[in-house]
């Protein structure tokens, strides 16, 4: 008989560190390079650590110039490494936004499939710890509105752990958006965690009256306004996306075949968000399965404030959800 799996503690920062080390003494192949991710240990302690165990050759500290080392890692993986890069925070990237695009994202087609770039992008998102405007968006939805990339948005501490390992197995680049506010989530883990699916969504709270589809740190507060609704008789379904590009269709349909209503919890801005998409898509291959329209929750489309009552007005919200869902139920 196989031993019992047995679980342990762990924050969604640990999971992700976890994950890293797995991947360095997996393959030799493997390195993480960015921004203080050695002697520092990360700007959010995620590699704390791993530069006293693996060195630096394969911790790499590198210079302030995302466009640099982004770049140094394209030329990495097209070598036959395996790099992991790490960028400080998604409004950085996009001082890195032309090798994603034009060299990441377009190499494999522009060689006539010669050349793939297996390359995982890691990288903070979202607001909530009072970064301000230059540090606090969610950009997420830029990034899957580009063919060639795969975008994948772990928000529990199984997928926190798991993703990285598949990703690495990818043999195109992938992005690994990591919202900032998850880093001290605690949770349990089988201590034999590994890797997971990154192809499909999945419901993490079952229910027949209404379907709510959102990702990343979103999901927490759709999880607690799900739990606030029941206590008043509504059963909300609850997706958790994970990946962004491509997107699961198929499983947020299934739901919405059921509960005829569709909510939509996005931190990006409501304008050409992914929300936006998520809804056409509804419209598209759902249309008569709605009793009334999809509606949408997003952030509000001003610069992150830095106050702490303006940056949390300026997110949707656990109340806004509720009362949002109550009346959509009431409506049908």
């Amino acid at each position: 008989m196989s031993e019992p799996n047995t679980m342990k503690k762990t924050t969604y920062r640990e999971a992700v560190r976890e994950a890293l080390r797995d991947a360095l003494l997996r393959d030799e192949r493997v390195f993480l390079m960015g921004e203080d991710v050695g002697h520092y240990g990360g700007c959010y302690a995620v590699s704390k650590g791993l530069l006293a165990e693996f060195g630096p050759e394969r911790i790499r500290d590198t210079p302030l110039s995302e466009l640099g080392f982004v770049g140094a890692g394209i030329g990495a993986a097209m070598g036959g490494m395996r790099p992991i890069v790490e960028i400080m925070t998604v409004n950085f990237s996009l001082l890195a936004l032309d090798p994603i695009l034009n060299n990441a994202a377009t190499i494999l087609h522009m060689s006539g499939g010669q050349f793939n770039v297996p390359l995982v992008i890691r990288m903070a998102t979202g607001a909530g710890k009072q970064l301000a405007a230059q540090h606090a968006h969610s950009l997420e939805c830029w990034y899957a509105h580009i063919p060639g990339l795969r975008v994948l948005s772990p928000a529990t501490l199984e997928d926190a752990r798991g993703m990285l390992w598949t990703a690495l197995e990818d043999p195109d680049p992938v992005l690994i958006f990591e919202n900032n506010t998850l880093y001290n989530l605690e949770g349990t883990l089988p201590e034999n965690a590994g890797p997971v699916d990154i192809d499909r969504a999945r419901v993490r709270r079952a229910g027949k009256d209404l379907t709510i589809v959102t990702y990343s740190a979103s999901l927490f507060k759709c999880l607690e306004a799900a739990e606030a609704l029941a206590r008043e008789g509504i059963e909300a379904e609850v997706i958790d996306l994970r990946s962004l590009r491509p997107l699961d269709d198929a499983t947020y349909l299934a739901s919405i075949a059921k509960t005829h209503r569709a909510l939509i919890v996005d931190e990006g801005w409501r304008s050409g968000s992914l929300s936006a998409e998520i809804s056409a898509r509804i419209m598209e291959q759902a249309f008569y399965e709605l009793d009334l329209p999809v509606s949408r929750l997003c952030s509000a489309e001003v610069p992150m404030p830095y106050a702490r009552h303006m940056e949390e007005a300026a997110l949707p919200r656990v109340e806004t959800i509720i009362a949002t869902a109550k009346g959509m139920v009431s409506h049908g």
